[in-house]
């Protein structure tokens, strides 16, 4: 007992310091028993403190009564301080990192809401709108489908690619979609719901919900104000690639508020640019010898590629040019991540409804959001590859490796970096899902329950939860601070190729080989 009362008397003298080991304020006396409630306290007193007397001109800004978690070395601070310290850290200054929080909490998912029927094979990808309140599918039978989640019910069915769609990505201004299918057709559809009076490539269809459907068919015409632009073909490129496409990514919303400039990866090889304002290819990306995997266009403007000759390469995405070879992997790259991909996903979209209305606050909406998870570091990227291991870098900077993760014991399917940039999660052929620190690379956990390999993987918009879709038709739910299985959703029939969470956090989405997309709610 007396020992225990002399711990709690003690006192260290902590000096905190942000994630990029900048300190904050200056150095204090703290009981071993301070609460993680009392360090958020004085920490959002210190940063007030900074913030009144700061620069104008410094981004860094945080606004005050934020929620921190808070970090020794490598250990998290659990209730109070004292767990965190061991006996060698009492001479010295003890530095404490903290870490922001989301400001709000996303409550797990834990049922099924709703099977939505329709397409007529494999659903091969789901993908929610930046905003969060639509939902597109992506299948085997050619067609693309949108949803209405508040009715469960389909509203466009797209058709007009002829062969399987295997990806789907929204631009970031939520105004339209493009997909790519099996044999190198690239479509760009208008999600548009605001009325226009374009008429649609007569070639493709978009079939409204089957209600609507008989009433435009007499002959007279309807007043061309009234018609919704959702789901025209605005673009048509039957010959994007020549072999199947892998990936597509957007220009980020900060650097392109017209969301006029797509990538698009595929297995001939090589990468390609579009301009959807000319229908015209504006760069080819070439460099690899065998099929491009995966493809993002980064933040500060770079277009990142990874491809089965085991390299990734980065360009500059105004000029095309190479700028840098990333080797490292001993095996096929399949899939990269950028720890800004969830900000550049959603642009100028988050968790509260939009404040902005004019194209040019979005662009600084975007921006700002952008910064806010890159701090003062370069965009960190991460690559997991069929030689079972991961590995960090900073594409900007380097072309040398930043670290390599190793503890997979098969091929890496997946890599995803949480929205706030603090973690990223890894999915396996190996049945598992592993965490690992965003920063340090640290490894934080190994989640099993899964009894197939692990495809898909997606986040919380709060970062704290990280949900599975596996060949072993199973959903299932993981906490990152508690390292726990929260909930198993079994209900389709068969493999799950596709999960997502929406951005506003109200339901998350999978699409399974069974042809239903399911929606899971809290």
């Amino acid at each position: 007992g007396e020992n225990e009362r002399r711990m709690a008397s003690e006192s260290i003298i902590a000096q905190f310091v942000d994630v990029d080991g900048k300190e904050t304020g200056p150095q204090v006396y703290l009981p071993m028993e301070t609460s993680t409630e009392q360090l958020n306290a004085l920490i959002n007193e210190l940063l007030e403190k900074r913030d009144m007397s700061r620069d104008d001109d410094d981004d860094s800004y945080t606004p005050s009564g934020l929620l921190y978690r808070f970090r020794v070395e490598e250990t998290d601070v659990k209730d109070e301080l004292s767990s965190a310290i061991k006996d060698t850290m009492k001479e010295g200054v003890v530095k404490i990192i903290f870490l922001p929080q989301a400001p709000f909490i996303v409550r797990p998912v834990c049922r099924l809401s709703a099977s939505l029927e329709g397409h007529g094979d494999a659903v091969l990808h789901v993908r929610f709108s930046p905003c969060g309140k639509h939902l597109c599918s992506a299948s085997g039978d050619t067609t693309v489908r949108s949803w209405d989640l508040n009715t469960h019910t389909p509203l466009q069915t797209m058709k007009g690619h002829k062969n399987w769609v295997m990806v789907l990505e929204w631009a970031p201004d939520g105004k339209k979609i493009a997909s790519g299918s099996l044999n190198g057709e690239i479509r760009v559809w208008s999600m548009d719901d605001s009325p226009s009076s374009t008429s649609s490539d007569p070639s493709t269809t978009s079939d409204p919900a089957p209600s609507s459907a008989s009433s435009s068919s007499s002959g007279s015409a309807a007043p061309e104000t009234s018609v919704s632009d959702a789901g025209r073909c605005m673009m048509n490129l039957p010959q994007a690639h020549s072999k199947y496409i892998t990936a597509i990514a957007w220009e980020p919303y900060h650097r392109n508020p017209d969301c006029s400039r797509f990538v698009s990866s595929s297995k001939d090889g090589t990468s390609r640019v579009w301009d959807i304002r000319t229908g015209r290819m504006c760069l080819s990306l070439t460099g690899h010898s065998m099929s491009v995997t995966s493809v993002k266009w980064s933040g500060e403007g770079l277009i990142i590629t990874a491809s089965q000759d085991r390299t990734i390469n980065v360009y500059d995405g105004d000029t095309g040019r190479l700028l840098r070879k990333l080797l490292g992997h001993g095996h096929w790259v399949n899939n990269l991540a950028l720890n800004t991909d969830y900000a550049l996903r959603s642009g100028p979209f988050d968790h509260n409804p939009p404040t902005w209305t004019t194209k040019e606050e979005a662009k600084q909406k975007a921006l700002q959001r952008y910064l806010a998870v890159k701090g003062n570091r370069p965009e960190r990227l991460i690559s997991g590859s069929d030689d079972n291991t991961i590995i960090m870098w900073e594409p900007e900077t380097a072309k040398t490796p930043l670290m390599r993760l190793t503890g997979h014991q098969q091929p890496i399917n997946i890599v995803s970096y949480s929205p706030d940039g603090l973690f990223f999660a890894s999915a396996s052929f190996d049945k598992s899902l592993k965490i690992w620190d965003g920063i340090t690379g640290k490894f934080i956990a190994t989640f099993r329950s899964h009894v197939g390999a692990v495809y898909q993987i997606c986040w919380s918009a709060d970062s704290r939860i990280v949900v599975s879709g596996s060949k072993d038709s199973t959903i299932k739910v993981w906490e990152i601070a508690s390292k726990k299985l929260l909930f198993d959703l079994p209900g389709h029939a068969d493999e799950v190729y596709s999960v997502d969470w929406s951005p506003n956090a109200s339901c998350v989405a999978s699409g399974s080989k069974d042809r239903l997309v399911k929606i899971w709610r809290r």
